[in-house]
């Protein structure tokens, strides 16, 4: 993750750098509305230690250990950070990937400091899954995947010539995921309840540089966070015999979720604004 940023950092550095070499910036100001979009890439943090979690008698309290009918744990083999790369163990890693966004946005400048507001659309391709490995042997992946995404947030910053920007900006961010889930197990039933709406924030920052009066391009860091605890998948009987560890406790299944209920993002992006 921290290789893939640093590489895409230099990229955009040198994108937003050429063109100041370029020409000569005009003096303007950070007063009035914008709207733009933002290109860049999306990074998940390690997510060693992710599991699955379990309620084998479906009282809605997680953390039951799936037995065999001999009192074994079924899930002794353990679980993995990622997609199952085969029934019996390991897994490949999570996917990083590209993300873009419209935004909309209005700013006041008062002296050398600069306020505002910017609202956002898009979405991001990354994805995250955790696997869980039974000794049958089989493998049970949950994934998710950002649809879209929308968020508001607010800036602050201070420009020391009215060209050149250094912001903070944070706010509040809503997010559609697809959740899918994927097994080796052709015995048992599985159903889920689909996609989850999410809320979370961000938080970060960055800095623009002004070219003439209705131009600007930037580079911006932002942390996301969102809760994404909603997903639940439930395994019952189908054509598994009346000793199947998943219905030991309760002849209507056992449920599962993912025992991380977060969903977290570190996205760096190249930006471009047209100013009114």
């Amino acid at each position: 993750m921290t290789k893939n940023l640093i590489s895409f950092a230099g990229l955009m550095l040198a994108a937003t750098a050429a063109p100041a070499l370029a020409q000569e910036t005009e003096t303007g100001d950070y007063n009035g509305f914008y709207v733009g979009g933002s290109f860049g890439f999306t990074a998940q943090p390690n997510d060693r230690g992710s599991g699955v979690l379990f309620d084998t008698n479906r009282d809605g309290v997680f953390g039951d250990t799936v037995r065999t009918v001999t009192g074994a744990n079924a899930f002794a083999p353990g679980f993995c950070p990622g997609r199952a790369s085969s029934a019996t163990g390991g897994c490949r890693g999570d996917k990083d990937g590209k993300e873009y966004y419209g935004m909309v946005g209005g700013g006041s400048q008062i002296g050398r400091f600069v306020v505002g507001v910017v609202g956002e659309f898009g979405k991001s391709e990354a994805r995250d899954a955790v696997t869980a490995f039974s000794s049958t042997p089989a493998a049970y992946t949950l994934e998710r995947r950002q649809r879209y995404s929308a968020a508001v947030r607010g800036r602050v910053g201070y420009t020391p010539n009215d060209s050149t920007l250094f912001y903070a900006t944070g706010g509040g961010s809503w997010a559609k995921f697809r959740n899918r889930f994927t097994t080796t197990n052709a015995v048992n039933a599985f159903s889920d309840n689909g996609g989850s709406d999410e809320f979370g924030y961000n938080v970060g920052g960055g800095v623009e540089q002004r070219f003439g009066q209705n131009f600007s391009v930037g580079l911006l860091y932002l942390f996301t966070k969102y809760r994404d605890n909603d997903y639940r998948v439930t395994a019952a009987r189908g054509n598994a015999g009346a000793t199947n560890p998943f219905i030991h406790a309760n002849a209507g299944g056992t449920d599962f979720r993912r025992n991380d209920p977060s969903f977290e993002t570190h996205s760096l992006r190249l930006t471009g604004a047209f100013r009114f």
